[in-house]
């Protein structure tokens, strides 16, 4: 399988063109931003290191904030493995089946965080907004995570950037910020591009890669760690005060 998976269950998106002149694009982590997956993901990912290295995963590398391919490179050198002997496109294609084989499974071991529909929803309907994504997860397995819990539906996933994409967060910040503003025709930089995440990655990413950032504390680290964004909210529950945040 390569990564073009389309749905699971659903016909393509469609999303509304967005005709105002005052722009405002919103890039989405994932994991424990929008959907913890109950576990699911590490198991994956443990299947989809034995099947293209032939080696039985004992521990995995630091996985929060980073991109997919970082993770997939340490873990091979804890086991004492080259990564370059190995492609990087043939474990996201082992990933995107086993997130696809699973799909049930996450969705009964896992749950969208709090808030997270009606937030998308809410931003939907603002006029100027983009929501896409950028994740450290390769392109197909980001779609998959959010199709399982009906979270798809109000991304725009043509203009993400994602872990097959580039190895470094803001580089993946950069490159989605370039693909609105080839697809609108207008400049996206650090007054109209947010970057909403839960690690001092997504936090840095942000920063370095010209977007504003919202942070909440809904994953591994706390309110104090991720001090440094713009903002930093408990989770997102507060949809007012997101969608203000996001338009002001």
């Amino acid at each position: 399988m390569r990564a073009d998976h389309e749905t699971l269950a659903r016909p393509p998106n469609t999303h509304r063109r967005v005709t105002m002149a005052r722009h405002r694009l919103v890039l989405w982590d994932i994991d424990h931003t929008l959907i913890d997956t109950g576990g699911v993901g590490r198991e994956v990912f443990a299947e989809a290191f034995r099947q293209v290295t032939g080696v039985t995963m004992r521990e995995q590398a630091s996985v929060h904030g980073r991109t997919e391919q970082v993770i997939f490179g340490d873990t091979a050198r804890l086991h004492g493995l080259d990564p370059d002997a190995f492609v990087f496109g043939d474990f996201a294609d082992a990933l995107a089946e086993g997130y696809l084989a699973r799909a049930a499974e996450m969705r009964e071991r896992g749950h969208a965080l709090p808030g997270a529909a009606s937030i998308l929803a809410a931003l939907e309907m603002e006029d100027g907004v983009v929501q896409t994504v950028v994740s450290g997860n390769p392109r197909s397995v980001s779609r998959i995570k959010l199709e399982v819990f009906g979270l798809d539906e109000r991304i725009d996933f043509d203009l993400g950037a994602y872990g097959d994409d580039h190895t470094e967060r803001p580089e993946l910040v950069r490159a989605a910020r370039q693909l609105a503003e080839s697809h609108y025709g207008t400049a996206f930089d650090e007054r109209n591009t947010l970057i909403i995440g839960d690690t001092p990655a997504d936090v840095d990413a942000g920063r370095q890669g010209g977007a504003k950032v919202i942070a909440v504390a809904t994953g591994a680290s706390d309110k104090a760690a991720l001090s440094h964004a713009d903002h930093v909210l408990e989770n997102l529950s507060d949809t007012a005060r997101i969608v203000e945040l996001v338009c002001k």
